[in-house]
């Protein structure tokens, strides 16, 4: 665990009893990989973890689902984890329902605004981000449709905003997995000649 190696004794303790909530309100679902589907916020919260973030961080991405997917209740995120922790998942679940509409209505630039007024705390910021990183991740599991407008989502907003948060490792993954399905072929053809090898 990350976490443990950075985090107090308390906060360790506070992440953990936030893990087996989650598992246990999200028993039963699966991911459309077939995955069980805590392994989405356990991800989520590994990427937190590699960016050091605090305690309420790492457990407000282990729940940030519960609320929407779940029978789970506001006020027993509250009463289990705080106030904070449940203002953060509030801000995520605020930020995933601020629908995108095409270039002409909405300019990137703008977007990225909204997020971060939005966003009263930047470590909901953070944690969306590392909410749609791990997404890119798994995109292949989606129709190419949606596996297009994900990945040009990604690259207008949230690659332009990781880079303006200093997240340039974030920023590069994020341009590299939208790349893979935005132009497949070109982004083989730099894979092949940065690894001299040729897909069989």
């Amino acid at each position: 665990n990350i976490a443990s190696t950075y985090l107090p004794k308390p906060g360790i303790e506070r992440v953990t009893r936030a893990y087996h909530f989650a598992e246990a309100a999200h028993h039963g679902q699966k991911r459309l990989s077939g995955q069980p589907f805590i392994d989405h916020p356990v991800q989520v919260s590994i990427i937190l973890a590699q960016l050091r973030q605090d305690a309420d961080t790492i457990c407000a991405a282990l729940l940030h689902d519960v609320l929407e997917d779940t029978q789970i209740k506001p006020e027993q995120i509250k009463q289990q984890f705080g106030e904070k922790v449940l203002f953060l998942i509030k801000g995520v679940t605020k930020l995933t329902a601020l629908k995108i509409n095409s270039r002409e209505e909405m300019q990137a630039e703008n977007v990225r605004k909204m997020f971060l007024a939005m966003a009263e705390d930047i470590r909901i910021v953070f944690i969306k981000l590392a909410d749609r990183l791990h997404n890119m991740r798994t995109l292949e599991h989606l129709s190419p449709e949606k596996q297009i407008e994900n990945s040009r989502e990604t690259m207008d907003i949230y690659a332009p905003l990781a880079h303006r948060l200093g997240l340039g490792l974030i920023k590069w993954e994020l341009e590299d997995l939208s790349f893979r399905y935005l132009d497949p072929v070109q982004f083989q053809e730099i894979r092949e000649k940065v690894t001299g090898k040729r897909k069989e």
